[in-house]
């Protein structure tokens, strides 16, 4: 099963500068908490966003450039991950978004009530091709938040 997992602002923001845009704690919980025991796969970019292996998940990482990181897999080929099993969560950047979009079961999405400078953007998707699931909403510093899974239909 392919799930996307991001959070994206009003204008679908993901990052600038290779950083996240917001660090909301209740989000951070709940990636955690969704990907927990699962595979996570992002960019090298996003990876070294990050700066080290998520702990308690098989890791992997699409890049041509690098070869190894003690604790990740490294594929040179997006392709590969379609041939795995289990929950497989994408976790960015921009560009694996948008490769594996056509392929996702499910997207969890953090939809976040602001507007901010961004460089990586979500890649638009038809919300009529899911079913949407609200599971939660928030606030943190005047920043309010809404947790959907959109399921394929």
């Amino acid at each position: 099963m392919i799930i996307i997992i991001a959070a994206v602002g009003k204008n679908l923001e993901l990052g600038y500068k290779n950083q996240l845009l917001w660090h909301l704690k209740e989000d951070m919980d709940y990636f955690k908490k969704v990907t927990t025991g699962s595979i996570v796969v992002m960019g090298r970019k996003t990876f070294e966003s990050i700066g080290r292996p998520l702990p308690n998940r098989e890791n992997i990482v699409i890049s041509k450039s690098i070869k190894h990181i003690d604790g990740v897999k490294i594929i040179d080929d997006p392709h590969k991950i379609l041939e795995y099993n289990g929950k497989i969560f994408i976790i960015g950047g921009e560009q694996i978004y948008k490769f594996f979009l056509p392929y996702v079961d499910k997207i969890y999405l953090t939809e976040i009530d602001k507007v901010a400078l961004a460089d990586s953007f979500f890649p638009e998707f038809n919300k009529d091709d899911y079913e949407e699931e609200i599971v939660g909403r928030g606030s943190d510093n005047d920043i309010d938040y809404t947790f959907k899974i959109y399921h394929k239909k």
